[in-house]
């Protein structure tokens, strides 16, 4: 078969499957925006998006759907060119809604079946808007603009052959109309290279060694923000570290914003909740590593005594399944997406989000004890191996459903 991925930052979630379609006979190919540089195990084709500047007042709350469906334009004006002037019809079309580049693939190519990525929907009420009172008070101002936020994301939904999420609490958070469409199969974690190793070992940019065994306290993000809980982390540390005088706090994340608004004025996330502690902490104890190569995050997982991870109700993050196969303690926030890959006592800790008392007894409690625990880490990897490996569980039925797309 043609099979055609969509996406302007390709690979993206697609970094396993199109190779291993290509690998499987097919034509594979990609589509991506010019400024994407990332590598690309497939031919990919790039197009140019000068997006015209969108007046707020003019708009109003459809400046979202302005925003997606211009790009949506862009891409199937490169999409009707690659047709007239290669006579290009895919037989399948994966892409990802959440850009509005799918928007009108069907108009360039109606013969063709189309798969999308249907990763969130935007609620007013009972998912990321409004959970956190600090920095997002739930008005009703909110909900409308997070309402104004679905449309595109539904018109890419309806006008597709289907819907794919990666967990069952992201694909329930789209209309029930539209969640009939949906199958959920996770993106896959590779547990053969995501594996406890007693050997592992991590070179701190001053020197330090830290080896699997010591007293590692670890949290990772994209970046370091309160979506993910950055803030919560921080404020629960000092009292960690008074109780812990042997650990050792590694935090990975780079300075910027990924979900949510920047902060005001000229200081970023970071040093705003590190300023609010520091006066509290031992920060020779604390090393802030930025973004890290992927091997330097694998050994951390592997090394890491206790591993907290929070989030609002929002996207899952990878490096959650990925530690959990890499044999690591989960302290994770108790959130619906967390929730559905940690059970409390069993194959990791769950602390409600906002208590941070709790997360700092918790945490603390890890990594006191790492033989009573040692059970939760054997039943993380036993989850991640059984419900969500690349190859044996994930990857077959993304390719099985992509195949019998195209009967």
């Amino acid at each position: 078969m043609k099979i055609l991925f969509v996406h302007q930052n390709y690979p993206g979630q697609f970094v396993h499957l199109a190779p291993a379609l290509r690998a499987r006979g097919h034509d594979v190919r990609a589509l991506t925006d010019a400024t994407n540089g990332r590598d690309s195990p497939v031919p990919v084709w790039r197009y140019t998006h000068k997006p015209e500047p969108v007046d707020p007042v003019a708009t109003r709350l459809g400046r979202n759907y302005t925003t997606m469906s211009d790009r949506g334009v862009t891409v199937a004006r490169a999409c009707l060119q690659l047709r007239q002037r290669e006579g290009y019809v895919p037989d399948v079309i994966v892409g990802h809604s959440g850009w509005g580049e799918t928007l009108f693939l069907k108009e360039v190519w109606p013969e063709a079946k189309l798969l999308v990525y249907a990763e969130f929907y935007y609620r007013g009420r009972g998912a990321d808007v409004g959970f956190d009172p600090e920095f997002n008070p739930p008005t009703f101002d909110q909900v409308m603009i997070a309402q104004g936020r679905t449309s595109h994301l539904g018109q890419s939904l309806l006008h597709a052959d289907k819907g794919l999420s990666p967990t069952h609490w992201q694909a329930s958070t789209y209309p029930p109309i539209l969640r009939a469409t949906i199958d959920v199969i996770f993106d896959g974690v590779d547990t053969r290279r995501l594996r406890p190793d007693a050997a592992a070992a991590l070179v701190l940019p001053g020197g330090r060694v830290l080896r699997a065994g010591d007293e590692v306290l670890t949290f990772i993000n994209r970046n370091l923000e309160p979506y993910r809980g950055y803030h919560v982390f921080m404020r629960a540390l000092p009292q960690i570290l008074a109780a812990r005088p042997g650990a050792e706090v590694v935090i990975v994340g780079g300075e910027g914003v990924s979900y949510g608004a920047p902060p005001k004025g000229g200081k970023g996330w970071k040093d705003i909740f590190l300023d609010e502690v520091k006066d509290r902490l031992d920060l020779s104890r604390v090393h802030f590593l930025g973004k890290v190569p992927y091997a330097d995050f694998v050994r951390l997982m592997q090394i890491s005594r206790a591993h907290a991870y929070l989030t609002y109700p929002f996207v899952l993050s990878w490096s959650t399944v990925e530690a959990m196969a890499a044999g690591a303690l989960i302290v994770g926030s108790r959130t619906a997406p967390v929730e559905e890959v940690i059970e409390d006592g069993v194959n990791g800790r769950l602390v409600d989000f906002f208590d941070i008392a709790g997360w700092s007894r918790v945490l603390t409690e890890c990594l006191a004890e790492p033989e009573r625990f040692a059970p939760l880490r054997l039943a993380a990897r036993k989850t991640a191996v059984e419900r969500y490996d690349l190859q044996t569980i994930c990857l077959p039925r993304q390719i099985a459903l992509i195949e019998g797309l195209a009967g």
